[in-house]
């Protein structure tokens, strides 16, 4: 198994730290950095009911707060601790730069408070599929008797995981692009990138810069560097990375692996990596079976957990076991009813193109759901791509229109229906219309391929929407 690292510990006692951003990561931050002693001061560019709340409460307990300014640098600032969500152009950190000032994020914190013998940590990052892979891995860790926790962007706070008093042999890290901008020094056992496709574009600026922010987490690898073999530029990543001696470039393929990869031979996961003789050996780790759903982009996430984990040492019966007992979160390829032979799938996670067209794979024929905030995505290649599959296409949301345009274009032939109305009842006439376009054999599957907050508060209400809408459907009969 992997060794535990030694950390150095920082004098935080009277030092000026500046936390940006209220929220989830915002509060607790400011809370762990006055427990230490810092003198801290929260900035936050709100100033509604929620975060006068939010305010009160932690200058109650001495931390002081100044909002409806996020802009301005306060006097004597040491340190600048950001919540992701703060993009890179904001006026204080050109300040914080002026002036010679560090920005860290709540990863970068939470990696510099970790105690001596602290667990390693095992990351994932990517466009798609991060949080269900790291669930993975968290489960083949488990099995293989190991204490951990699924952390970063989902689970567990990493703070408190860092800072808890039980230690845990190992961590399995969620990390966003956001969250890797902001974290210089973070050098983790080992690490993948799953796949990399244009978003966030409006928040790094550019698509070389996000691939960058993703790249960073392979810097300073001590045993591998994980990436997908049908996805080049996570290879790229690889080869541009600064690791440690002896770390080692490990691919995943859906297809039969080479050496020093983890792929797919007649329904069985094996390792061509982490066995004696990789030249000619290979170990079998779980079947396709084992994986649910055993969709193709899910086989892919389950082969990157599996690599993280044989890198960490875990044996092949553990890697079979966590697949085995894992089961992913709501709202991604979720099966929701099956009713008079046509099944119906939620996959409202989906909210890029990518993770639309990963999604389409997995089924055909298909009626698809989608639409909602295009976040200034195109869909035309998304549209080439998966047009043989579809039976038909039910829009919604305030883009439809540029998914239907892409359709005309792509798949004239393909029937579209077009569901104009936003309020509550809008995904309940995408459903019927869905139902009365789907025949015995096909898959009603909601995959928007955008974001959710035009019609709904997250991605989550939108699957909770479709879900009832079949339910509803069953009930009554009326596919």
């Amino acid at each position: 198994m992997g060794s535990r690292e030694v950390t150095e510990q920082l004098d935080w006692n009277g030092k000026k730290v500046t936390v940006a951003g209220l929220g989830v990561s915002g509060i607790p931050a400011a809370r762990v950095l006055h427990g230490l002693g810092a003198l801290v001061t929260v900035v936050n560019d709100g100033d509604d009911e929620r975060s006068r709340a939010q305010a009160a409460d932690l200058e109650a307990e001495g931390i002081t707060v100044r909002l409806g300014d996020g802009a301005t640098l306060p006097t004597g600032t040491e340190l600048i601790v950001t919540t992701p969500g703060w993009r890179p152009d904001k006026p204080l950190f050109a300040a914080a730069a002026e002036a010679g000032v560090e920005v860290w994020g709540d990863v970068e914190l939470a990696w510099r408070l970790r105690g001596p013998g602290a667990a390693p940590w095992l990351a994932v990052t990517g466009t798609n599929g991060k949080t269900t892979t790291v669930r993975m891995l968290a489960s083949i860790l488990e099995a293989a008797g190991l204490r951990t926790a699924a952390v970063g962007n989902i689970g567990v706070s990493l703070l408190d995981a860092v800072l808890g008093d039980e230690p845990y042999d190992v961590l399995a890290v969620e990390l966003s692009s956001y969250q890797l901008h902001w974290a210089p020094s973070v050098r983790v056992h080992s690490a993948a990138v799953l796949n990399l496709a244009p978003d966030h574009l409006d928040w790094h600026g550019s698509m070389e810069a996000y691939a960058a922010d993703k790249g960073r987490i392979y810097e300073g690898n001590q045993v591998a560097c994980v990436y997908n073999v049908a996805d080049k530029a996570t290879e790229d990543l690889v080869v541009e990375a600064d690791v440690e001696e002896g770390c080692r470039a490990i691919g995943f393929t859906l297809g039969t692996p080479g050496p020093s990869e983890l792929g797919v031979v007649e329904g069985i996961l094996v390792d061509r990596a982490f066995v004696e003789n990789r030249q000619k050996n290979a170990q079998e780790l779980a079947e396709v079976a084992d994986v649910q759903p055993p969709a193709p982009h899910n086989i892919a996430n389950a082969l990157a957990a599996a690599a993280l984990a044989r890198a960490f040492g875990v044996d092949a019966k553990a890697v079979r076991d966590g697949l085995k007992a894992f089961r992913p979160d709501p709202h991604r390829i979720e099966l929701v009813e099956e009713i008079e032979g046509v099944t119906y799938v939620d996959d409202s996670k989906a909210t890029n193109t990518h993770a639309a067209e990963a999604s389409l794979a997995a089924y055909d024929p298909i009626v698809w759901i989608a639409g909602g905030l295009a976040k200034g995505a195109t869909f035309d290649e998304l549209v080439q791509k998966s047009a043989k599959r579809l039976r038909g296409a039910v829009l919604i949301g305030a883009d439809r229109e540029l998914i239907r345009e892409a359709l005309a274009r792509h798949a004239p032939e393909v029937p579209v229906v077009d569901v104009g109305r936003t309020d509550t009842g809008a995904m309940s006439e995408a459903v019927r219309e869905a139902a009365r376009l789907a025949r015995p054999g096909d898959t009603v599957l909601l995959a928007p391929a955008c974001a959710s907050m035009d019609m709904f508060t997250n991605y989550n209400k939108r699957g909770e929407a479709f879900a009832d809408a079949v339910r509803s459907l069953a009930a009554t009969g009326d596919a």
